[in-house]
């Protein structure tokens, strides 16, 4: 984040979305005196309001957003101003159908509801500049607008559009990536399958529908395009903005969540003053609280540090078959281990609950019961603690963990036509991460090709099905170097093209990891084989299997049943300095613990603090202090060793705190000063 562009607001950011047009001015009032008793310091406006701001062609109403903006201010309350582009108007469907979205079976969707536009549209990217640059110049220095919030989520429904405008952007795209050499492409999407060769660019289509399975690497080209065909957007009006308020920060929300995978946000990062997210919890995950420490992780790691939650929710979402609501205390659990995973803002979706609309179902800060409601309690409540806690900000969570985590690889392993449909990249991360936070050990998340990596004592690779020689190289020398490294089964199996990696299984790993596999044997669903050797007494594994060799690595743990009964499930070996293991297979959730424990110790990893289970332990790392977070996702309260002071509370902590049942507590523990001479 640049020095000059950094969030001004002091402490801990706290709000949500606000939509003052969808409700009479005379209740604009009332919102200020609520959110002042709420203790809410920052609120996102704008989003979708461009229908209102602009209600013709060029024709601007700022009336509205003029006293939004001024009541917000002589509350203390400040802004994050957004450029509505995520839901245009009517009328520019109306006078440009051509920029509306067409999917992959060459259905022109019609516009009616947000994000109906065509990325690749040049009448789109017109209008959407046009708004963008008359906000930034009316508002660039208004004292309510700390920040700039462009757009709204990014490829949420509108990932890809196949229409020929888009063809015709991804034909540009590929040529720029394949420096116009169309035998390139046909040798790196291996076109000579299936007759599928090029012999002209305008042949080139976007992977519509067809009657067979797509080309693997025209369909991973395509996600890449994909992306960066909405980044670009992104840069367009982001660098309109800082023409007009160079020193005010601009961010666009993420969602780093379990079924989201449209954007590799590896390559978005670095173009945010300030990395948001948005995080929802799925009704049908019983220990939802994993992903939400998941994703802080991840967010955290690709900020490089602390970052804002932009969206979630105080109870349920509109958007899953059942819409759970939250369970007592979990609205203030979730907030909080956001904050424990590194943000230093915490925001909702929305401030006021909707009386119409397709969200009118959302719970908000403030629902459609009111104040006389649990959840207006817990948000006061949280807005306190929020208080209590604004030392916290801008500090760091150390980790000596690593977790390889990449979309490229994502989008290749989870194509059709691979050994398995049941693979799911985020459930095999999960699978491995679970239990470094059960034990609570920090992790970070790194691309393959993060450099510095003896930073860390441990890096895991769950699954990384595709890796370029860059990222091998690395990992390799990371170990070579002393590092312990875990990779986990069908990793290594095909290049950045999508081609299959010659000679054997693990492909690029087989030296690394002293293995050699000549055939996959993925198991049916239900399936379990069992384990024997260095693992807990019936153990078992299911999802996966591979016929392994070694070829300088020992075996840990074999298959004690099944078609490769006695074969290799689980290695280890010695390369350079270091250690390289392989999991060749997917272990049972208390086996993989055990094995991670294992090799975490080996490799000197040790948790923050020993805790009871169900009580989640983070550290962040402030100049002078550590804030040690202790969340009680059991219910069952517990008494932890500590020393300094619980913030929450403002009480000294001599010893141990107790964390209540189905709490939180939050210890300032002052770091050693240097030791004596």
């Amino acid at each position: 984040m640049s020095t000059e562009r950094r969030l001004r607001p002091p402490g801990l950011a706290y709000g949500g979305d606000y939509n003052p047009e969808q409700w009479p001015e005379e209740v604009w009032a009332q919102d200020m005196a609520l959110m002042r008793e709420a203790g809410v310091t920052m609120v996102s406006v704008g989003i979708f309001s461009w229908a209102l701001l602009e209600p013709s062609e060029g024709v601007y109403d700022f009336s509205r957003m003029d006293k939004i903006l001024d009541l917000l201010h002589e509350n203390g309350i400040a802004a994050d101003l957004a450029t509505p582009t995520a839901a245009p108007p009517a009328w520019f469907f109306h006078a440009h159908p051509e920029a509306l979205p067409v999917d992959s079976d060459g259905r022109r969707l019609s516009y009616g509801s947000r994000q109906t536009f065509c990325p690749s549209s040049p009448a789109y990217r017109t209008a959407a500049l046009r708004i963008a640059g008359a906000l930034a110049e009316r508002y660039a220095d208004h004292p309510a607008v700390v920040m700039w919030h462009v757009h709204n989520e990014y490829g949420c429904h509108n990932s890809a559009c196949y229409c020929d405008t888009s063809a015709a952007a991804f034909r540009k795209w590929l040529k720029a990536k394949y420096d116009n050499d169309l035998d390139a492409l046909n040798e790196a999407w291996g076109t000579a399958f299936w007759s599928q060769w090029y012999h002209d660019w305008e042949e080139i289509l976007p992977p519509r529908a067809t009657g067979a399975d797509p080309n693997p690497t025209h369909r991973l080209d395509w996600r890449r395009f994909c992306s960066d065909e909405l980044l670009s957007l992104f840069t367009a009006e982001r660098d309109v903005i800082r023409r007009a308020a160079p020193g005010t920060p601009a961010t666009t929300n993420f969602m780093v969540m379990h079924n989201f995978d449209a954007l590799d946000y590896w390559r978005w990062a670095p173009e945010l003053d300030v990395v948001s997210n948005d995080h929802y919890l799925r009704s049908t995950d019983p220990e939802s609280e994993i992903d939400v420490a998941l994703c802080g992780d991840l967010v955290r790691s690709l900020a490089g540090g602390p970052w804002l939650l932009m969206e979630h929710s105080t109870g349920a979402v509109n958007w899953q078959p059942v819409n759970r609501a939250k369970n007592p205390g979990e609205m203030r659990r979730n907030a909080l281990a956001h904050v424990a995973h590194g943000a230093d803002g915490i925001a909702y979706f929305q401030w006021r609950a909707a009386k119409a609309g397709a969200e009118q179902w959302h719970s908000a800060m403030l629902p459609h019961a009111g104040t006389d409601s649990q959840i207006w309690q817990d948000v006061v409540q949280l807005g306190a603690d929020l208080r209590a806690l604004a030392e916290v900000r801008g500090s760091t969570s150390p980790a000596q963990v690593a977790i390889v985590w990449d979309w490229n690889a994502r989008w290749a392993m989870e194509q059709p036509c691979q050994p398995s449909a049941e693979l799911r990249f985020q459930d095999l991360v999960r699978h491995w991460y679970a239990p470094l936070w059960e034990a609570g050990v920090a992790v970070d998340f790194i691309h393959p090709d993060t450099p510095d990596l003896d930073r860390y004592r441990l890096v895991l690779a769950p699954s990384l099905y595709l890796v370029d020689d860059a990222g091998t190289a690395n990992l390799t020398a990371f170990v070579e170097r002393g590092g312990t490294l875990a990779v986990g089964f069908h990793s290594g199996a095909v290049d950045e093209n999508c081609h299959i990696r010659l000679g054997g299984y693990p492909g690029a790993f087989r030296e690394l990891l002293g293995v050699h596999c000549d055939e996959l044997f993925p198991l049916l669903p239900g399936v379990q084989v069992a384990l024997t050797g260095q693992v807990p007494q019936d153990a078992t594994a299911d999802l996966w299997t591979e016929r392994l060799r070694l070829t300088g690595a020992e075996a840990v743990a074999r298959y004690a049943d099944g078609p490769l009964a006695d074969v290799p499930a689980i290695t280890r070996h010695a390369y350079g300095n270091g250690t390289a293991w392989y999991i060749a297979t997917h272990p049972d959730p208390t086996t993989l613990a055990a094995l991670l424990e294992r090799i975490r110790r080996q490799a000197g990893v040790r948790p923050e603090r020993e805790v009871p289970p169900g009580i989640e332990v983070v550290k962040r790392r402030g100049t002078d202090a550590d804030y040690l977070f202790l969340i009680d996702h059991a219910g069952r309260g517990a008494e932890i060793p500590a020393d300094g002071v619980e913030l929450l509370t403002g009480k000294p902590v001599v010893g141990s705190v107790t964390v209540p049942e189905g709490s939180v507590a939050v210890v300032r523990e002052p770091l050693p000063g240097p030791s004596a001479e």
